[in-house]
């Protein structure tokens, strides 16, 4: 029994991983058209510094500010060919203590809140088409986005991704929802 319950659990991790991975390879995929400028920034002290995080020195196309000195930045929103849109970018704690990620990042659904804390809270709203595009879920209920979010040290920096449904091709821009940041109007490539 102890067998199956571990094949579970690494069965488990390596679904996990795989999501994790697949959203960094699908963030790294060439195609570096001209990024637009942000759309909507709000107080920060350095926020355009270079990390390790490939991209991260580019111009965000937004930055938010949520609470407890956390800040979103959001890097790219791709349209790929499978009627998906990722939204890659880096939460960082801008505060000069360690935070606890807030639980209300996940949204209120169970089945997502069930996955543990995740950005399943986020949200797409095209105003065009007045449609708003939840955080896709695979076939278990678990949100295709960042999972597995604790704490984050003062000044630590962790890349983030998120995955929705497409907006119709003629969609360009949609504004960014997530609990507890404030909201921003981003542009989607490809």
């Amino acid at each position: 029994m102890s067998i199956r319950i571990s094949t579970r659990r690494g069965t488990r991790s390596l679904a996990v991983l795989l999501g994790l991975t697949l959203g960094a390879v699908g963030c790294s995929s060439g195609g570096d058209d001209e990024k637009p400028k942000a759309t909507v920034s709000t107080s920060t002290a350095d926020g355009a510094g270079p990390s390790a995080q490939e991209g991260s020195a580019e111009e965000p196309l937004a930055e938010l500010q949520g609470s407890n000195g956390l800040l979103l930045r959001i890097v790219s929103a791709e349209r790929d060919s499978g009627g998906f849109v990722t939204v890659n970018g880096e939460l960082k704690n801008d505060g000069d203590k360690s935070v606890a990620v807030p639980s209300g990042l996940s949204g209120n659904e169970t089945e997502i809140i069930r996955n543990g804390r995740s950005l399943g809270g986020a949200t797409l709203v095209d105003s065009k088409s007045k449609k708003r595009y939840y955080v896709l879920r695979d076939t278990e209920g678990r949100p295709l986005t960042t999972t597995g979010l604790s704490t984050i040290k003062a000044g630590d920096r962790l890349a983030v991704f998120m995955q929705f449904p497409s907006p119709p091709a003629d969609t360009t821009e949609v504004t960014f929802q997530l609990p507890t940041f404030a909201s921003a109007t981003i542009s989607i490539s490809g």
